[in-house]
């Protein structure tokens, strides 16, 4: 079981610490396990959240077996962070372990020094003292979250939970990641510089209505060469009563529905096949190489082949 120790500093922010426990700990695998052992650890048993106390049921010693450490931010950004902090996070890095901030947590992990020369991002509003404290760091405001690979950083507040679902993901791939967004009830779509990777679900049609039948049947035929007027004659309506049909009822058009769908599936195959890419894009509906590969980084932010090497689940 993949082990996460969240590090409750004096002063945490409630909301940092809060959501990765939300996340990680509702996250099941398609057999029903629990693939998360979550802890909350501490300097000492119990620390300020302002307006309540933390009481963290471990100490540092969390830190010695924990895969990944998530980093809360603190209202205080200019506290010195204790010295026996940066010497257990340095010794974790050391160990490979995987190290995370959400929002004003950059602060801490920076005061380690494990961000020199690396990109990493935090709340814009503290961006000119986070620069002006951690010079040797590359500060990136406009950004939602930074992977550098062993270290990552988040922006402010729900920006922690992009990040959470970029781990997920990350970690057991996009089926798990869209689920744990589901619970989360995140928005449909980020605007962010940097590319968010996951791919949210379909807006649902309300259970009943006339278009759900349709839905299905969209999902099942993605990669069918469909046009806007197939669409139409299978549903039985004009295509102007189904354009204004799907904007009632989902917020976008037949089209954008159609081709966000293809695009989940060729997340699947990149994933899971390895199979070449140009075969995925044919496989799931796109009518040209180019097509696929100019859609897929415009919905997902990067190239099918990068995405692939970020998240193909190699088997055993």
């Amino acid at each position: 079981m993949h082990r996460i120790a969240v590090l409750a500093l004096d002063n945490v922010v409630a909301f940092d610490l809060a959501t990765p426990l939300e996340v990680f700990e509702r996250v099941r695998l398609p057999d029903g396990s629990r693939p998360y052992d979550v802890r909350v650890c501490a300097p000492q048993p119990e620390v300020s959240a302002r307006s309540f106390t933390v009481r963290a049921d471990h100490g540092l010693e969390a830190l010695e077996t924990a895969h990944t450490i998530l980093l809360p931010g603190c209202h205080d950004v200019t506290r010195p962070v204790p010295d026996e902090v940066v010497t257990a996070l340095r010794t974790a890095a050391s160990r490979g372990t995987r190290i995370a901030s959400i929002c004003a947590g950059a602060f801490v992990l920076a005061a380690t020094g494990l961000l020199d020369g690396r990109r990493a991002t935090t709340h814009w509003l503290a961006a000119d003292e986070f620069r002006a404290m951690f010079p040797a760091v590359e500060l990136d405001p406009g950004v939602l979250y930074v992977d550098e690979g062993q270290f990552l950083t988040s922006a402010g507040a729900a920006a922690g939970l992009d990040l959470c679902l970029h781990l997920l993901r990350r970690d057991h791939g996009s089926a798990v990641a869209a689920q744990a967004a589901r619970l989360s009830v995140m928005p449909l779509e980020r605007e962010g510089g940097q590319a968010q990777f996951i791919v949210p679900e379909q807006p649902p049609a309300p259970r009943g209505s006339e278009l759900e039948p349709l839905l299905l049947w969209l999902d099942d035929n993605a990669g069918h060469d469909l046009t806007l007027e197939a669409i139409a004659a299978r549903a039985g309506m004009s295509t102007r009563t189904l354009n204004r049909r799907f904007r009632e009822q989902t917020g976008t058009t037949p089209l954008q529905w159609l081709h966000r769908a293809r695009i989940r599936q060729a997340q699947h195959l990149l994933e899971t096949t390895a199979h070449p890419v140009d075969r995925i894009g044919s496989q799931v509906g796109f009518g040209s190489p180019t097509a696929f590969r100019d859609r897929f980084k415009r919905v997902v932010g990067t190239s099918p082949y990068s995405y692939r090497r970020s998240f193909r689940v190699e088997k055993n």
